[in-house]
């Protein structure tokens, strides 16, 4: 982070960087229903899980929420994947690498085999659960999903090898819908929907993570009214924004982010959505 903004608002991270610490992000009510059935049952258990809804509705941030929780579990392996490869091949050589196993295969059945023996030794041995996170999961191709399905159980899915989590927008769910992929879809346990956040969550939001930051009065009360109203309802919108004020505060030695900065770098302020304007 910059020096400069440590030193002018006495902040301990940029509340507004996509890194901001797990500890500083707003865990709904929903959200930890979700992390409390992966967490207690689904790990156990195994199966697939999904997180699904549109670019900066939160996906990726329920997924660093449930990551931080599992990883505190003795029991579990955890790994996770940003990007899926779409290729069969390089999918299993990305999940080798992941859960550290030595998979370069040559054939679909090389690496299947050394996947599931790999998960059976820690079953049997250490009692470990493998779980994996992948975000982005739209981009998988059909036939890794399709292969997928099959990694994460064995005898005639009487015994489950694997807790899959799978995040992605709208094209994934359009996936599910393909003769090819319904087995799959009719597999999947628990599911959250992102939805498009209300002013009010987004300033719940907001006012979170300038409190864990070290400065809850950075902003004005009236521009994170503004901040809020004109986000579109999406958490990535509503941090861009106010990333980019903060910039412009320090560069200018504003005490204060307040709606003039707004003004001043943004121009006037877009109409309000609909349901905002209705709700005053």
């Amino acid at each position: 982070m910059n020096p400069k903004l440590l030193a002018l608002y006495g902040l301990k991270f940029n509340p507004f960087a996509p890194e901001v610490p797990v500890e500083a992000l707003h865990v709904s009510a929903r959200l930890e229903s979700f992390c409390w059935r992966i967490e207690h049952a689904q790990v156990r258990e195994g199966g697939f899980a999904l997180i699904h809804g549109d670019p900066g509705s939160g996906k990726s941030v329920a997924l660093r929420v449930l990551a931080q929780r599992l990883a505190r579990l003795p029991d579990i392996q955890l790994a996770t994947i940003s990007h899926p490869q779409s290729n069969l091949a390089d999918f299993y050589r990305e999940l080798g690498d992941v859960f550290a196993v030595p998979l370069r295969p040559h054939n679909r059945w090389g690496g299947f085999k050394a996947l599931r023996e790999r998960w059976l030794a820690h079953l049997q041995s250490c009692r470990r659960r493998p779980v994996l996170l992948i975000d982005e999961a739209q981009e998988m191709s059909v036939p890794v999903l399709s292969e997928l399905r099959l990694m994460a159980s064995a005898e005639f899915d009487s015994q489950p090898l694997l807790c899959v989590v799978l995040a992605g927008d709208a094209r994934l769910l359009e996936k599910f819908k393909r003769e090819e992929l319904i087995p799959l879809g009719s597999r999947i346990r628990t599911r959250l929907a992102t939805e498009a956040a209300t002013p009010e969550q987004l300033l719940q939001c907001l006012d979170f993570v300038l409190a864990a930051c070290g400065n809850a009065s950075l902003m004005s009360a009236t521009l994170k009214h503004t901040l809020c109203d004109h986000a579109a309802g999406n958490y990535r919108v509503l941090s861009t924004l106010a990333g980019e004020l903060l910039g412009a505060a320090a560069e200018r030695d504003l005490p204060l982010l307040d709606e003039q900065l707004y003004f001043q770098v943004f121009g006037t302020p877009p109409a309000a959505p609909r349901r905002a304007a209705a709700r005053r």
